[in-house]
């Protein structure tokens, strides 16, 4: 077993259509996938011949007559749309409870509370889309040296900040008291430092961005390293578990550098967990309803998957998935409640097997533990007994 080793990569919130209970997060007809095929620049060969488009529910590109990986159509069994939880899910952890979201800005007394400690005022305590923040607020915070909070639909409390008024350190520790703040009741899913650099009009967030997420209950990833065996997180797999059960953390500033790093990883040899995740789909084109961005980098990643898989070992699975869906037609710049796409693959994977729509994403983190031979209390059920060859 110690040789074996599954590489979990997650297109981040490449949903594939709505989940039955998408009405109650305002989020009927949304269907990311479908969104962006349409687009011209959209290009995935190697994806389609591993059977992404056969799998259950995605009705709209022609299906792979002989797929070459294993796949389903994954339910998030959790409640919410958020990366954090999305993630969580796929490493055995399902939340029941909603976390709190702002949709009125944070209470006075968070931010009184907040300005006490960091010693400096904010602005804007509003749901914001984080491009047209900068625009909006930008100027008065470099003229007042005021934080500019601000949130979504998700459960988060984002901070941005220039990084030539506040030093990078200092807006790190600004989130660390934020995070000490938002507990119990207002234990939001995230703070996220968001320093960004320019003159106005053309201010740009920069790659250092900083997610200070909750700490889950036990997952998968605290099982697997207590083995011996390696769990290596790529992007910002760290952040979202706030380094709980990784070994190893490899920092990217893009897509295509996660890639990279994975490609490189799948040339090392050893066993365990390699955990990537692969932000650019959500924060850079799904948020910004960019669809022909989100159609370019799903081809680059295609490409690049290319060469990952002839870089593979014998005893290396491959699944590919997503933690939920950002859609870029909809009219709303915020995640979306929908199924999520997975499809499996390996030397030691059966082709071909449609495992159709699985109750729970913790299903990917129960079939992970059962591969390399952990013993897990995880939630979900393991499929791995169906498709191994």
């Amino acid at each position: 077993m110690g040789n074996r080793r599954v590489f979990l990569i997650v297109l981040d919130s490449l949903g594939i259509g709505q989940m039955p209970d998408a009405s109650e997060y305002g989020d009927e007809g949304s269907n990311t996938l479908k969104s962006i095929v349409r687009s011209d620049f959209y290009d995935t060969p190697n994806l389609s011949r591993l059977g992404l488009f056969n799998i259950e529910g995605v009705d709209y590109k022609e299906k792979e007559l002989f797929p070459k990986a294993s796949f389903a159509r994954l339910a998030e069994l959790s409640k919410g749309k958020d990366t954090t939880i999305g993630h969580w899910e796929l490493c055995g952890f399902v939340s029941e409870k909603l976390l709190p979201t702002y949709p009125n800005g944070f209470p006075e007394d968070i931010i009184n509370k907040f300005c006490y400690l960091t010693k400096r005022e904010v602005i804007c305590n509003k749901p914001y889309s984080g491009t047209q923040l900068l625009l909006d607020y930008g100027q008065e915070h470099e003229k007042t040296g005021a934080l500019i909070v601000y949130t979504s639909a998700d459960s988060v409390f984002q901070i941005a900040a220039h990084e030539s008024v506040v030093p990078l350190e200092e807006l790190y520790k600004c989130c660390e008291i934020a995070r000490e703040i938002m507990t119990d009741e207002h234990g939001v899913g995230r703070i996220i430092a968001r320093p960004f650099t320019g003159e106005y009009p053309d201010y740009k967030r920069t790659s250092n961005r900083k997610d200070y997420s909750l700490k889950p209950e036990r997952t998968i990833l605290d099982d697997i390293s207590k083995t011996g065996l390696d769990v290596v997180g790529i992007g910002k797999i760290y952040d979202i578990f706030c380094g709980q059960g990784i070994v190893r953390k490899i920092k990217t500033v893009s897509n295509i550098d996660g890639m990279k790093k994975t490609i490189q990883e799948a040339k090392n040899s050893y066993g365990g967990l390699v955990f990537v995740n692969l932000v650019d789909f959500d924060m850079i084109y799904g948020h910004r309803n960019d669809i022909g961005g989100y159609a370019r980098a799903m081809t680059e990643f295609d490409k690049q998957l290319g060469e990952l898989i002839s870089c593979l070992k014998k005893d290396d699975v491959v699944i590919i998935t997503a933690d939920h869906g950002c859609d870029p037609a909809s009219p709303s710049t915020d995640h979306t409640r929908e199924y999520v796409p997975m499809v499996v693959f390996g030397e030691n994977v059966k082709s071909g097997v449609d495992l159709k729509t699985r109750k729970s994403f913790a299903d990917v983190g129960a079939t992970i533990v059962d591969y390399l031979g952990v013993i897990s209390n995880t939630s979900g059920e393991s499929f791995w007994s169906k498709i191994k060859k």
